[in-house]
């Protein structure tokens, strides 16, 4: 008698169990081992040996990027779409993912691609709506299925360009015993479009749904199996959208891409820098910070708020910048600057909801918080960067040249960086090797 074997599969890390538990060893999280039957694994008999190729002698040609047009997904990919990729996109409801996507199909179309949206949640007539607004419905194919073998039949037959999946999670194959996105079905589905770009050359494109924590849904095989993942990040509340490679196996992961959400879809932006920080310094605890994202200078506000607390354990939230560091810094200016902060909330934001993750950033929330702490504003037309250490002492980071560059051409005439930096004239560069020093500098 044929005994079924059985495994139980974390739904949010993919790992395995031999039995159910209620919390997964391997991510920590509660209820998420689901039942999965194994799938006995085929056998046709004696493999024959792969002929096997020099790596000097492989025909790049077949890998040539496709551009899609939109230049702020371009350089996200690290100059478009390799034939033959699997690419996977997330993001929170709302964020404009397909609209973006369908902008690039359409925009594939104009410059001579042939272009397949697999629309699994919505109809046809829906996607035509949507892509009027936009004006995006010219040169796309659609098809509204999310029968798996349907999918995989038809991608084969038509062998577009390019085609874009929407979403991963509607998809279902009929001999996996389990719903629409479940650990199995994702992972199948993953798995054979996998093989079909491969083997056929088309450059796929799938869209992810994300969890309440911001992250890709499904078990973390699925980003393990793409050449590259993409998030993009913002709420419906704001006007700014920006996409980030968290992998990418044909370009850089420091890359960003900054959109405006407009009543005619996804417009790339220009010069972010202007649509983040055009006001400048707003008053006590906003400093300008020159950052770097991926080749790209940016000039961003780092906002701070100290209050008074009435909880034993005084509050440290961030919001674009991680609260570890945070907590980090707070520590470091009560021993090394005399600003106590033991009995006050410490509230950081990086205004227009961009993310910084350099330590470059660690002098300009320090003295946002000093800042705040002291209600006294910065200098006008001020900035800085630099790490900070746990010392005290400033660190010199990287790229200070197109730092500067980009803080001068929005109008920066006065920046306090770390020991031995150096600029164009227009600026006052004044340089500290303390953060006592640096405060001093920035808030005599």
């Amino acid at each position: 008698m044929t005994r079924t074997l059985v495994a139980y599969v974390c739904t949010a890390c993919g790992h395995r169990a031999p039995k159910w538990l209620g919390r997964c060893p391997g991510c920590g999280e509660w209820n998420t081992l689901e039942e999965e039957a194994a799938r006995p694994k085929a056998r046709n008999g004696r493999s024959r040996p792969a002929a096997v190729a020099r790596l000097a002698d492989v025909d790049t040609a077949e890998g040539r990027r496709m551009a899609t047009g939109i230049d702020e997904l371009d350089r996200v990919l690290g100059g478009g779409l390799v034939p033959g990729s699997l690419v996977l996109i997330g993001g929170e409801p709302g964020v404009g993912k397909s609209s973006l996507l369908l902008q690039a199909l359409a925009s594939g179309s104009a410059r001579g691609l042939s272009t397949l949206l697999v629309s699994g949640e919505e109809s046809p007539a829906q996607v035509r709506m949507r892509a009027e607004r936009i004006a995006a419905a010219e040169g796309v194919g659609i098809l509204a299925e999310t029968d798996l073998e349907v999918v995989v039949e038809t991608i084969a037959a038509e062998l577009p360009d390019v085609c874009v999946i929407d979403s991963v999670q509607t998809l279902h194959a009929a001999d996996v015993g389990s719903g629409a996105g479940s650990v199995a079905q994702v992972r199948e589905a993953a798995d054979r479009l996998l093989r079909l770009a491969k083997s056929r050359g088309v450059a796929i494109v799938l869209v992810g749904h994300v969890t309440k924590d911001g992250t890709v849904a499904g078990p973390r095989v699925l980003e393990h199996l793409v050449d590259a993942v993409l998030q993009f990040e913002g709420d419906r509340y704001r006007h700014l959208r920006v996409l980030r490679a968290v992998k990418n196996r044909f370009g850089s992961t420091d890359e960003i891409g900054i959109f405006e959400m407009t009543g005619a879809g996804l417009t790339p932006v220009v010069d972010p820098s202007s649509a983040l920080a055009e006001d400048g310094a707003a008053g006590p605890g906003s400093v300008l910070l020159p950052a770097i994202e991926g080749s790209r200078p940016i000039l961003l506000e780092v906002q701070a708020l100290v209050a008074p607390s009435d909880l034993a354990m005084p509050r440290r939230q961030a919001t674009g910048f991680d609260r570890n560091r945070l907590s980090m810094l707070a520590a470091v200016l009560g021993r090394h600057a005399g600003i106590s902060l033991g009995s006050s909330d410490v509230f950081v934001n990086v205004a227009g909801g961009v993310r910084v993750d350099e330590p470059a950033a660690d002098l300009a929330v320090a003295l946002a918080i000093v800042s705040s702490h002291r209600g006294r504003p910065p200098g006008e037309r001020f900035a800085c960067f630099g790490e900070i250490g746990l010392t005290g002492r400033l660190r010199p980071v990287g790229h200070t040249a197109p730092r500067l560059a980009e803080a001068a051409k929005l109008g920066v005439t006065d920046v306090v960086a770390p020991a031995g930096t150096s600029g164009p004239g227009s600026l006052t560069i004044r340089c500290a090797d303390t953060l006592m020093t640096a405060i001093g500098l920035a808030l005599a």
